[in-house]
């Protein structure tokens, strides 16, 4: 085994030595736009294996994995093991940081994406579950557990580096630059899945078809390293490390010198990070359940309504740049509010009050989103900003997003959709209530020593 990693060490310092050469011999530094080529196709190719696998959530796992249960049943449980990858994710980015300090950061994001991209094949291969037994179940959550590792490992602190790197007044274009990766990823997926589900019979599919995806995220993510490994090993990301400026910091010594950034900066974007999956994964499972509408039509306006989210979080970094990023994300939680307030009568309604539902949703989740990191880790000191941007997006997932479907469909088919609206609402006083504190802190500091 340790010869096993002995060479993977060595086959990725030889890729990162094969890079910097290539790199040296352009004597050309990395321009912004450059960062955030690689910062796009990073994100894309993450959120693409998290979405194949909340899709298939809803289409495959009931009746694949839990033939056993009905079908509410046995998409509650699919959100339920849904939920181990975000559990997992601080784990991993604590893991992985250890990696890096001890070997290198090629070393640290071949292995996190080959974990990321294996993991996720590993489930197309995955048989139905006939036998009504638990060892597929329990193989599926291991997986799952494993995305989730791999994702808090995958970090490459390029949005950091983004964000220093970006030309005066434009901080918020350039934060936002990281978030397009996620309506990027969910447009593939939905795209794909849309297909296969159109195009396959419903035998076929479940039999089959589903398991494509999950062979396409291996490749998505060969892609994804090569475009990030040749930023990560150039001399100018290099530099700022050796300049102790995006340094990998044990997570007791961030805990203990900068926790309190870390709760804040996860609640300040809970509104974006609840809103995620309510737009994009519940829903798919609340219509399925209630037949109100073909399946493949709500694809079809998921599809639309992520390209309002990609033209939403565009627009984010044009308002957080001109009325300031914390004052883009606090009136987005206003706006998410009211969105939560009519949640019930949109999602409960007939076939055009869904549409509705989605495509305003999209919309706010991509005007929200598009700030959600970044807006306070810039209190973070420089030397923990690399580690502690990371965790504060590893806890806002954990905190905001990781059981948002499971408690949004459990407390809907019991309460009703009110419940759901309670949920959103939640998530955005505690954006707000977080911003409040944020902003009282920076006043504190910035106030003369007597």
């Amino acid at each position: 085994m340790s010869s096993i990693s002995h060479a993977h060490h060595n086959a990725a310092e030889g890729a990162e030595q094969d890079v910097r050469r290539q790199h040296e011999t352009s004597h050309a530094p990395v321009a912004p736009g450059e960062i955030a080529v690689g910062v796009v196709i990073g994100r894309a190719s993450e959120y693409f294996d998290f979405f194949t696998y909340g899709i298939a959530s809803v289409l495959v796992f009931p009746s694949v994995f839990f033939p056993f249960l009905s079908q509410l049943d046995g998409i509650l449980a699919a959100f339920a093991i849904f939920s181990l990858a975000f559990i997992a994710r601080p784990i991993g980015t604590t893991l992985f940081m250890a990696i890096q300090r001890n070997w290198s950061r090629s070393t640290k994001l071949t292995a996190a994406l080959f974990l990321l991209g294996t993991s996720t094949v590993c489930i197309a291969f995955l048989p139905a579950n006939t036998s009504h037994g638990y060892a597929v179940i329990v193989i599926l959550s291991v997986l799952r557990f494993l995305q989730g590792i791999a994702l808090g490992g995958s970090w490459d602190g390029l949005p950091s580096l983004l964000s220093l790197n970006a030309p005066k007044g434009r901080r918020g274009w350039y934060s936002m630059l990281g978030q397009l990766g996620a309506p990027v990823g969910f447009l593939i997926a939905a795209s794909l899945f849309l297909f296969l589900h159109t195009q396959l019979s419903t035998e076929d599919f479940l039999s089959w078809g589903w398991r494509y995806p999950f062979f396409v995220a291996f490749a998505i993510n060969v892609v994804a390293l090569f475009a990030r490994l040749r930023l990560v090993v150039t001399e100018e990301y290099t530099q700022l490390l050796e300049e102790r400026e995006l340094e990998p910091i044990g997570i007791i010594e961030m805990v203990t010198a900068q926790g309190y950034n870390l709760f804040i900066g996860a609640f300040a974007a809970l509104a974006s990070y609840a809103l995620f999956h309510l737009v994009t994964i519940f829903p798919l499972s609340w219509i399925a359940l209630n037949r109100s509408q073909d399946i493949n039509n709500v694809l079809v306006v998921q599809l639309i309504g992520a390209f309002l989210a990609i033209l939403g979080t565009m627009a984010s970094g044009v308002i957080a740049d001109k009325f300031g990023r914390r004052n883009t994300l606090g009136s987005m939680a206003v706006l998410i509010a009211l969105f939560a307030i009519a949640s019930p009568w949109l999602l409960g309604g007939g076939k055009v009050a869904q549409d509705a539902f989605l495509l305003i949703g999209f919309a706010l989740l991509g005007l929200s989103y598009g700030q959600a990191a970044g807006t306070v880790t810039a209190n973070f000191a420089k030397r923990y900003r690399y580690t502690g941007a990371a965790l504060t997006s590893d806890f806002a997932w954990l905190f905001g997003a990781a059981f948002a479907p499971l408690v949004a469909l459990g407390l809907s088919t019991r309460f009703g959709l009110g419940a759901v609206s309670v949920y959103l609402l939640s998530g955005a006083a505690c954006t707000l209530l977080a911003l409040r504190i944020n902003r009282a802190l920076e006043t504190d500091r910035s106030k003369p020593v007597a």
